[in-house]
Protein backbone atom coordinates (compact mmCIF):
# COMPACT_ATOMS: atom_id res chain seq x y z
CA UNK A 1 0.00 0.00 0.00
CA UNK A 2 1.26 3.45 -0.97
CA UNK A 3 -0.16 4.83 2.25
CA UNK A 4 2.16 2.61 4.30
CA UNK A 5 5.23 4.00 2.54
CA UNK A 6 4.54 7.69 3.15
CA UNK A 7 7.09 9.54 5.26
CA UNK A 8 4.26 11.62 6.71
CA UNK A 9 0.57 10.60 6.83
CA UNK A 10 -0.59 13.61 4.81
CA UNK A 11 -2.48 13.49 1.53
CA UNK A 12 -3.04 16.57 -0.62
CA UNK A 13 -6.72 16.74 -1.50
CA UNK A 14 -7.50 17.17 -5.20
CA UNK A 15 -8.93 20.65 -5.71
CA UNK A 16 -10.33 20.97 -9.22
CA UNK A 17 -10.98 24.24 -10.98
CA UNK A 18 -7.64 25.95 -10.39
CA UNK A 19 -5.96 25.28 -7.03
CA UNK A 20 -4.61 21.85 -8.02
CA UNK A 21 -1.35 22.19 -9.96
CA UNK A 22 1.53 19.87 -10.83
CA UNK A 23 3.80 22.12 -8.75
CA UNK A 24 1.63 21.73 -5.65
CA UNK A 25 1.22 17.99 -6.13
CA UNK A 26 4.95 17.55 -6.66
CA UNK A 27 5.91 19.66 -3.66
CA UNK A 28 3.71 17.63 -1.30
CA UNK A 29 5.12 14.39 -2.68
CA UNK A 30 8.69 15.63 -2.32
CA UNK A 31 8.01 16.48 1.32
CA UNK A 32 6.94 12.89 2.04
CA UNK A 33 3.17 13.10 1.62
CA UNK A 34 0.97 11.91 -1.21
CA UNK A 35 -0.10 14.52 -3.73
CA UNK A 36 -3.36 13.98 -5.60
CA UNK A 37 -3.69 15.83 -8.89
CA UNK A 38 -7.24 16.96 -9.70
CA UNK A 39 -8.48 15.89 -13.13
CA UNK A 40 -11.95 17.39 -12.78
CA UNK A 41 -12.92 19.79 -15.62
CA UNK A 42 -9.83 18.79 -17.64
CA UNK A 43 -9.78 16.95 -20.95
CA UNK A 44 -7.78 13.74 -21.14
CA UNK A 45 -5.21 15.61 -23.24
CA UNK A 46 -4.80 18.33 -20.60
CA UNK A 47 -4.59 15.71 -17.86
CA UNK A 48 -1.81 13.91 -19.73
CA UNK A 49 0.17 17.16 -19.85
CA UNK A 50 -0.33 17.73 -16.13
CA UNK A 51 0.74 14.20 -15.28
CA UNK A 52 3.91 14.74 -17.32
CA UNK A 53 4.55 18.04 -15.52
CA UNK A 54 4.05 16.38 -12.14
CA UNK A 55 6.52 13.64 -13.05
CA UNK A 56 9.00 16.36 -13.95
CA UNK A 57 8.47 17.91 -10.50
CA UNK A 58 8.89 14.73 -8.46
CA UNK A 59 10.08 11.16 -8.75
CA UNK A 60 7.89 10.12 -5.84
CA UNK A 61 4.48 8.44 -6.12
CA UNK A 62 1.43 10.63 -6.69
CA UNK A 63 -2.18 10.14 -7.65
CA UNK A 64 -4.94 11.47 -9.91
CA UNK A 65 -8.54 12.15 -8.90
CA UNK A 66 -11.46 11.61 -11.27
CA UNK A 67 -15.07 12.77 -11.10
CA UNK A 68 -17.46 9.85 -11.60
CA UNK A 69 -20.12 11.08 -14.05
CA UNK A 70 -23.81 11.01 -13.27
CA UNK A 71 -26.96 11.13 -15.41
CA UNK A 72 -28.18 14.20 -17.24
CA UNK A 73 -30.85 16.36 -15.60
CA UNK A 74 -33.99 17.22 -17.60
CA UNK A 75 -33.91 20.89 -18.67
CA UNK A 76 -37.32 21.44 -17.14
CA UNK A 77 -35.85 20.77 -13.70
CA UNK A 78 -33.62 23.84 -13.81
CA UNK A 79 -35.32 26.20 -16.29
CA UNK A 80 -36.81 28.40 -13.56
CA UNK A 81 -33.45 28.70 -11.83
CA UNK A 82 -31.73 29.78 -15.04
CA UNK A 83 -34.41 32.42 -15.54
CA UNK A 84 -33.81 33.63 -11.98
CA UNK A 85 -30.09 33.97 -12.61
CA UNK A 86 -30.52 35.62 -16.01
CA UNK A 87 -32.33 38.57 -14.47
CA UNK A 88 -29.07 39.88 -13.00
CA UNK A 89 -26.21 37.75 -14.37
CA UNK A 90 -24.73 36.40 -17.60
CA UNK A 91 -25.72 32.75 -17.98
CA UNK A 92 -23.91 30.09 -19.98
CA UNK A 93 -25.04 26.91 -21.70
CA UNK A 94 -26.37 24.48 -19.09
CA UNK A 95 -24.88 21.41 -20.75
CA UNK A 96 -24.23 17.89 -19.51
CA UNK A 97 -21.05 15.92 -20.07
CA UNK A 98 -19.12 13.01 -18.59
CA UNK A 99 -15.98 15.03 -17.83
CA UNK A 100 -14.13 12.95 -20.46
CA UNK A 101 -14.48 9.94 -18.16
CA UNK A 102 -13.78 7.13 -20.64
CA UNK A 103 -10.77 8.86 -22.19
CA UNK A 104 -9.27 9.62 -18.79
CA UNK A 105 -9.65 6.02 -17.69
CA UNK A 106 -7.97 4.87 -20.90
CA UNK A 107 -5.13 7.35 -20.28
CA UNK A 108 -4.57 6.12 -16.73
CA UNK A 109 -4.52 2.51 -17.88
CA UNK A 110 -2.01 3.35 -20.61
CA UNK A 111 0.08 5.66 -18.41
CA UNK A 112 -0.46 4.47 -14.81
CA UNK A 113 0.01 6.51 -11.66
CA UNK A 114 0.34 5.17 -8.11
CA UNK A 115 -3.20 6.06 -7.01
CA UNK A 116 -6.43 6.84 -8.80
CA UNK A 117 -9.05 8.32 -6.48
CA UNK A 118 -12.70 8.95 -7.22
CA UNK A 119 -15.27 11.54 -6.21
CA UNK A 120 -19.07 11.68 -6.84
CA UNK A 121 -19.45 7.93 -7.02
CA UNK A 122 -17.77 4.58 -7.32
CA UNK A 123 -16.51 3.10 -10.59
CA UNK A 124 -17.65 -0.37 -11.59
CA UNK A 125 -15.79 -3.45 -10.41
CA UNK A 126 -14.54 -3.88 -13.97
CA UNK A 127 -13.14 -0.33 -14.10
CA UNK A 128 -11.41 -0.80 -10.75
CA UNK A 129 -9.96 -4.10 -11.98
CA UNK A 130 -8.55 -2.36 -15.08
CA UNK A 131 -6.65 0.12 -12.92
CA UNK A 132 -5.45 -2.46 -10.43
CA UNK A 133 -4.17 -4.61 -13.30
CA UNK A 134 -1.71 -1.86 -14.24
CA UNK A 135 -0.57 -1.36 -10.65
CA UNK A 136 -2.71 1.57 -9.54
CA UNK A 137 -4.43 1.62 -6.17
CA UNK A 138 -8.05 2.76 -6.22
CA UNK A 139 -9.29 5.15 -3.53
CA UNK A 140 -13.00 5.94 -3.33
CA UNK A 141 -14.32 8.98 -1.48
CA UNK A 142 -17.37 8.17 0.65
CA UNK A 143 -19.66 10.13 2.94
CA UNK A 144 -21.57 7.28 4.60
CA UNK A 145 -21.24 3.63 5.60
CA UNK A 146 -23.66 2.71 2.79
CA UNK A 147 -21.38 4.24 0.19
CA UNK A 148 -18.38 2.56 1.81
CA UNK A 149 -20.04 -0.85 1.45
CA UNK A 150 -20.50 -0.28 -2.28
CA UNK A 151 -16.86 0.76 -2.67
CA UNK A 152 -15.58 -2.27 -0.77
CA UNK A 153 -17.81 -4.65 -2.73
CA UNK A 154 -16.43 -3.31 -6.00
CA UNK A 155 -12.82 -3.73 -4.92
CA UNK A 156 -11.65 -0.32 -3.69
CA UNK A 157 -8.27 -0.45 -1.96
CA UNK A 158 -8.74 2.60 0.29
CA UNK A 159 -11.73 4.60 1.54
CA UNK A 160 -11.48 8.37 1.81
CA UNK A 161 -13.94 9.40 4.53
CA UNK A 162 -15.21 12.88 3.74
CA UNK A 163 -16.80 14.64 6.69
CA UNK A 164 -19.33 17.44 6.53
CA UNK A 165 -16.63 19.96 7.48
CA UNK A 166 -14.87 19.59 4.14
CA UNK A 167 -14.62 22.45 1.68
CA UNK A 168 -15.73 22.07 -1.91
CA UNK A 169 -18.20 19.56 -3.24
CA UNK A 170 -19.79 16.87 -1.13
CA UNK A 171 -18.56 13.58 -2.56
CA UNK A 172 -21.91 11.82 -2.20
CA UNK A 173 -22.58 9.18 -4.84
CA UNK A 174 -26.01 10.69 -5.50
CA UNK A 175 -26.98 14.24 -4.52
CA UNK A 176 -30.60 14.18 -3.33
CA UNK A 177 -32.74 17.07 -2.04
CA UNK A 178 -34.10 14.73 0.61
CA UNK A 179 -30.62 14.35 2.07
CA UNK A 180 -30.63 18.03 3.03
CA UNK A 181 -32.94 17.24 5.93
CA UNK A 182 -30.36 14.85 7.38
CA UNK A 183 -27.23 16.13 9.09
CA UNK A 184 -24.22 14.93 7.09
CA UNK A 185 -21.72 12.99 9.16
CA UNK A 186 -18.70 14.76 10.61
CA UNK A 187 -15.32 13.30 9.76
CA UNK A 188 -14.80 11.91 13.27
CA UNK A 189 -18.21 10.23 13.34
CA UNK A 190 -17.76 8.78 9.84
CA UNK A 191 -14.24 7.62 10.60
CA UNK A 192 -15.38 5.67 13.66
CA UNK A 193 -18.22 4.05 11.74
CA UNK A 194 -15.99 2.98 8.85
CA UNK A 195 -13.12 1.61 10.93
CA UNK A 196 -15.63 -0.45 12.90
CA UNK A 197 -17.19 -1.84 9.71
CA UNK A 198 -14.17 -2.61 7.50
CA UNK A 199 -10.50 -3.43 7.66
CA UNK A 200 -9.79 -1.32 4.57
CA UNK A 201 -7.46 1.64 5.23
CA UNK A 202 -9.41 4.85 5.76
CA UNK A 203 -8.12 8.34 4.97
CA UNK A 204 -9.89 11.10 6.90
CA UNK A 205 -10.76 14.39 5.25
CA UNK A 206 -12.81 17.43 6.20
CA UNK A 207 -11.93 20.40 8.40
CA UNK A 208 -8.39 19.15 9.09
CA UNK A 209 -5.94 22.03 8.91
CA UNK A 210 -3.50 21.55 11.79
CA UNK A 211 -1.19 18.91 13.20
CA UNK A 212 -3.58 18.49 16.11
CA UNK A 213 -6.37 17.73 13.65
CA UNK A 214 -4.22 15.15 11.90
CA UNK A 215 -3.32 13.60 15.26
CA UNK A 216 -6.99 13.33 16.17
CA UNK A 217 -7.76 11.53 12.91
CA UNK A 218 -4.85 9.13 13.40
CA UNK A 219 -5.88 8.42 16.98
CA UNK A 220 -9.38 7.60 15.75
CA UNK A 221 -8.04 5.01 13.33
CA UNK A 222 -7.27 6.88 10.11
CA UNK A 223 -4.29 5.70 8.08
CA UNK A 224 -3.68 9.30 6.97
CA UNK A 225 -5.37 12.68 6.75
CA UNK A 226 -6.28 14.38 3.48
CA UNK A 227 -6.05 18.18 3.55
CA UNK A 228 -7.24 20.64 0.94
CA UNK A 229 -8.09 24.05 2.35
CA UNK A 230 -4.82 24.04 4.33
CA UNK A 231 -2.91 24.22 1.02
CA UNK A 232 -4.99 26.89 -0.75
CA UNK A 233 -2.66 29.73 0.28
CA UNK A 234 0.55 27.95 -0.73
CA UNK A 235 2.41 29.75 -3.53
CA UNK A 236 2.37 26.54 -5.61
CA UNK A 237 -1.43 26.43 -5.55
CA UNK A 238 -3.34 27.90 -8.48
CA UNK A 239 -5.86 29.53 -6.14
CA UNK A 240 -7.47 32.60 -7.72
CA UNK A 241 -6.44 35.89 -6.03
CA UNK A 242 -10.03 36.66 -5.03
CA UNK A 243 -10.34 33.27 -3.37
CA UNK A 244 -6.90 33.47 -1.79
CA UNK A 245 -7.63 36.84 -0.17
CA UNK A 246 -11.06 35.77 1.10
CA UNK A 247 -9.66 32.81 3.05
CA UNK A 248 -8.11 35.05 5.70
CA UNK A 249 -11.44 36.61 6.69
CA UNK A 250 -13.47 35.14 9.54
CA UNK A 251 -16.36 34.37 7.18
CA UNK A 252 -18.63 31.44 8.01
CA UNK A 253 -19.09 28.66 5.50
CA UNK A 254 -22.29 27.11 4.21
CA UNK A 255 -23.43 24.34 1.91
CA UNK A 256 -25.00 25.39 -1.37
CA UNK A 257 -25.99 24.17 -4.82
CA UNK A 258 -26.23 27.72 -6.15
CA UNK A 259 -22.99 27.68 -8.15
CA UNK A 260 -22.88 24.14 -9.54
CA UNK A 261 -26.11 22.26 -8.93
CA UNK A 262 -24.36 19.97 -6.43
CA UNK A 263 -23.94 20.63 -2.73
CA UNK A 264 -20.60 22.19 -1.88
CA UNK A 265 -19.16 24.07 1.07
CA UNK A 266 -17.76 27.55 0.60
CA UNK A 267 -17.42 30.95 2.21
CA UNK A 268 -20.84 32.53 2.52
CA UNK A 269 -21.38 35.40 0.12
CA UNK A 270 -24.25 37.32 -1.46
CA UNK A 271 -24.80 34.94 -4.38
CA UNK A 272 -25.11 31.95 -2.09
CA UNK A 273 -27.53 33.74 0.24
CA UNK A 274 -29.72 34.97 -2.61
CA UNK A 275 -29.86 31.82 -4.73
CA UNK A 276 -29.32 28.75 -2.55
CA UNK A 277 -32.99 28.31 -1.71
CA UNK A 278 -34.01 27.79 -5.34
CA UNK A 279 -30.88 26.05 -6.64
CA UNK A 280 -31.77 22.68 -8.19
CA UNK A 281 -29.97 19.35 -8.14
CA UNK A 282 -28.45 19.63 -11.61
CA UNK A 283 -24.73 18.94 -11.89
CA UNK A 284 -22.81 19.71 -14.05
CA UNK A 285 -25.50 21.70 -15.86
CA UNK A 286 -25.57 24.55 -13.32
CA UNK A 287 -21.76 24.51 -13.10
CA UNK A 288 -21.62 25.41 -16.78
CA UNK A 289 -24.53 27.85 -16.55
CA UNK A 290 -22.81 29.92 -13.83
CA UNK A 291 -19.35 29.83 -15.44
CA UNK A 292 -19.71 33.28 -17.12
CA UNK A 293 -20.87 35.05 -13.96
CA UNK A 294 -18.10 33.46 -11.91
CA UNK A 295 -15.48 34.44 -14.50
CA UNK A 296 -16.85 37.99 -14.53
CA UNK A 297 -16.60 38.18 -10.73
CA UNK A 298 -13.00 36.92 -10.69
CA UNK A 299 -11.98 39.47 -13.31
CA UNK A 300 -13.65 42.26 -11.34
CA UNK A 301 -12.18 41.09 -8.03
CA UNK A 302 -15.70 40.61 -6.66
CA UNK A 303 -15.91 37.90 -3.97
CA UNK A 304 -19.70 38.11 -3.77
CA UNK A 305 -20.43 36.29 -7.03
CA UNK A 306 -17.80 33.57 -7.11
CA UNK A 307 -17.54 30.16 -5.46
CA UNK A 308 -15.02 30.41 -2.63
CA UNK A 309 -14.76 26.75 -1.68
CA UNK A 310 -13.32 26.27 1.80
CA UNK A 311 -13.62 23.98 4.80
CA UNK A 312 -14.87 25.03 8.20
CA UNK A 313 -11.36 25.69 9.56
CA UNK A 314 -10.23 27.90 6.67
CA UNK A 315 -8.97 30.70 8.93
CA UNK A 316 -6.22 28.37 10.13
CA UNK A 317 -4.74 27.89 6.65
CA UNK A 318 -1.21 29.38 6.66
CA UNK A 319 0.61 31.09 3.83
CA UNK A 320 3.61 28.77 3.46
CA UNK A 321 5.37 26.89 0.66
CA UNK A 322 3.79 23.45 0.38
CA UNK A 323 6.89 21.50 1.38
CA UNK A 324 7.38 23.65 4.46
CA UNK A 325 3.72 23.27 5.34
CA UNK A 326 3.94 19.47 5.16
CA UNK A 327 7.01 19.46 7.39
CA UNK A 328 5.38 21.86 9.86
CA UNK A 329 2.21 19.76 10.02
CA UNK A 330 4.24 16.59 10.53
CA UNK A 331 6.08 18.13 13.47
CA UNK A 332 2.84 19.46 14.95
CA UNK A 333 1.24 16.03 14.59
CA UNK A 334 4.05 14.35 16.52
CA UNK A 335 3.81 16.97 19.26
CA UNK A 336 0.05 16.58 19.53
CA UNK A 337 0.25 12.78 19.71
CA UNK A 338 2.95 12.91 22.39
CA UNK A 339 0.93 15.41 24.40
CA UNK A 340 -2.13 13.17 24.20
CA UNK A 341 -0.17 10.14 25.32
CA UNK A 342 1.32 12.03 28.26
CA UNK A 343 -2.11 12.75 29.71
CA UNK A 344 -2.92 10.29 32.48
CA UNK A 345 -6.08 8.25 32.13
CA UNK A 346 -7.26 7.29 35.58
CA UNK A 347 -8.29 3.70 36.22
CA UNK A 348 -12.03 3.29 36.44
Amino acid sequence: MIIDDLTVPIVLAPMAGGPSTPELTGAVAEAGGLGLLAAGYLSATDLAARIAATRAATGRPFGVNLFVPGPATPAADFADYLAELARDHPVGDAKHDTDDWAAKLDLLVADPVAVVSFTFGCPTAEEIARLRAVGSETWVTVTSPAEARIAVERGADVLVAQGAEAGGHRATFVDRPADDATDPLSVLALLQLLTAATDKPVVATGGITTGAGIAAALAAGAAAAQLGTAFLRCPEAGTNPVHRAALTADTPTMLTRAFTGRRARGLRNRFMVEHSANAPVAYPEIHYATAPLRAEARTAGNPENVNLWAGQTHTLAPELPAGELVRTLAAETKTALKAALSRRIQDC
